[in-house]
């Protein structure tokens, strides 16, 4: 019985991760409706346990109940894009603080790394390679997620994880592409790490967010 609990637990777990996966990259586009019979097929999975995933999904914030009619894939909107980018530069800037000043070298090599993945993959994108735009994108969340790895609550990083996977949808359905701009941003925010200067990375980090806000609303990309 514990086996196949553990199973049916791990089962779950490998369906939540490719919906939500699905909806953060902007496979499920904003407002598509997921009918019970139709992700049960797509996801091959039972409907009970699909319930309990789309229910979780759903108090993320990532899609919408719909009674009877089942669920929808949460609409995006220009303001809801800039309550989400507050949200995460609130969040962010915190928990950058707090993980500058207890880094530890291990800390600083981890930051280290993740920018090195980032930067060559955004010195592809400036090539104009744009097919591996995912890639891109997961490499970006990982140097913020390194960035505030040390900051000591764990309460603090998995709020401050399903804020940025919000603000991440939008960026993925608008397509967003800032070019040296945004490299530029993410080589100040790796040297304020190095010297562990969390104030000129809350404000790097501010005009990072804002920046690419103003962009994909002048850009009517979002709206």
């Amino acid at each position: 019985m514990l086996d196949e609990a553990q199973g049916t637990e791990t089962v779950g777990e490998k369906t939540y991760r490719r919906i939500r996966a699905d909806i953060v990259f902007g496979r499920l586009p904003p407002g598509e409706r997921l009918t019970l019979d139709r992700m049960r097929d797509a996801y091959e999975v039972g409907v009970s346990t699909l319930r309990e995933m789309l229910n979780r999904l759903s108090y993320e914030g990532l899609i919408v109940a719909e009674g009877s009619r089942g669920f929808q894939v949460t609409p995006i909107s220009a303001a809801n894009l800039r309550e989400v980018a507050a949200m995460r530069c609130l969040l962010e800037s915190h928990a950058l603080r707090l993980s500058f000043e207890a880094g530890d070298m291990d800390w600083e090599g981890g930051v280290v790394a993740a920018h090195h993945k980032l930067a060559s993959m955004e010195r592809r994108m400036a090539a104009g390679e744009r097919s591996k735009a995912e890639t891109w994108k997961h490499y970006d969340r990982e140097f913020h997620r390194a960035l505030i790895a040390a900051c000591g609550s764990q309460v603090l990083l998995e709020t401050h994880a399903q804020i940025y996977d919000r603000y991440l949808r939008y960026q993925m359905v608008a397509a967003v592409y800032r070019g040296e701009v945004a490299a530029i941003e993410h080589r100040r925010l790796l040297d304020a790490a190095l010297k562990r200067d969390w104030k000129t990375a809350q404000a790097t980090l501010d005009k990072h967010v804002r920046d690419c806000v103003a962009h994909m609303i002048e850009k009517r990309l979002v709206r």
